[in-house]
């Protein structure tokens, strides 16, 4: 065992960490970027290098037995070590060009990067962009991103945060909704008129309780979860909703309505590595970020 451990490769010892913290191999698959086949055979060859059991099948996925259990821990060293490693030669490249990995959610990402992304490409073609659109939190910590731009203040250690200002709320409509039911004068008026709203979440609900408005999910006649979705069925006429102003001023096909309403705000945020932040390549695209994004906010 010692020997095989010696020569143990190193995507083998991935996998099993991944299938010991998600506790399946589709969620493992998924972490990894790879296939679940390829997961399932990466784990029966580590078993049989290091000739023991390291996981049982239960009705819920896979459970690390007593010898996964035990090697557990070494394998995470291991991983931390290498993210370690990775962090602080990041941290010292000193040369404008290279990758850069950008994390925001589905709506950012798809409805205020590209412009600005663009014209970082324009102006600086040796750096490559990967934009990761995704509404789960990536973890900066395990360079899953080397920049994210967040809708809240990130407080892991070890991370930089710049806040950008707040971001301004507003109710938006189709103007082929309002050509059709007509313009609501008044917010108890409008509330009688078809409305979007979200399915699961509850931070509509949340937010207009938050300014007196006993809001109840059956009062919204269409329902989504999905951000980019939600404003489409906006600009589609399904109703009146909400929306970033920056965006929803942007489109000329939805009209917003009561203006003078004071609504929540979303804070917008930068946040990177400390110890990459100051890479050339990173801190340019940290700055174009910065830049292209100020104008959206408060």
């Amino acid at each position: 065992m010692d020997a095989a451990l010696s020569n143990l490769d190193w995507s083998l010892i991935q996998s099993f960490l991944a299938v010991a913290e998600t506790g399946s191999l589709s969620q493992a698959a998924r972490r990894l970027g790879v296939s679940q086949p390829t997961v399932g055979r990466q784990i029966k060859q580590i078993e049989a290098d290091l000739e023991v059991s390291l996981f049982t099948r239960q009705a819920r996925g896979l459970s690390p037995t007593d010898t996964g259990l035990a090697l557990l821990p070494h394998a995470q060293a291991m991983a931390d070590g290498l993210r370690a490693l990775s962090l602080t030669a990041a941290g010292r490249s000193d040369k404008l060009s290279g990758p850069v990995r950008i994390t925001a959610s589905v709506f950012t990402a798809q409805y205020q990067l590209p412009p600005i992304l663009a014209r970082l490409r324009a102006e600086e073609p040796d750096i490559t962009v990967d934009l990761v659109a995704s509404d789960r939190t990536e973890n900066l910590l395990y360079r899953e991103a080397d920049i994210a731009v967040r809708m809240y203040e990130p407080t892991q250690l070890d991370i930089v945060t710049r806040h950008l200002g707040e971001l301004e709320l507003g109710i938006y409509a189709a103007t082929t909704f309002l050509d059709r039911v007509g313009r609501p004068q008044s917010f108890d008026e409008m509330l009688e008129c078809d409305l979007v709203g979200y399915d699961q979440n509850d931070d509509i609900l949340r937010g207009m309780r938050d300014i007196g408005i006993e809001a109840q999910r059956d009062w919204f006649t269409t329902r989504c979860d999905h951000h980019t979705a939600y404003w489409e069925l906006i600009r589609a006429g399904c109703g009146i909703g909400f929306a970033q102003v920056c965006i929803g001023d942007a489109h000329p096909d939805v009209e917003r309505l009561f203006p003078e309403l004071p609504l929540p705000t979303l804070p917008l945020w930068l946040a990177a590595h400390e110890a990459v932040r100051s890479t050339p390549r990173i801190k340019r695209v940290w700055d174009a970020l910065a830049s292209g994004l100020l104008p959206s906010v408060s």
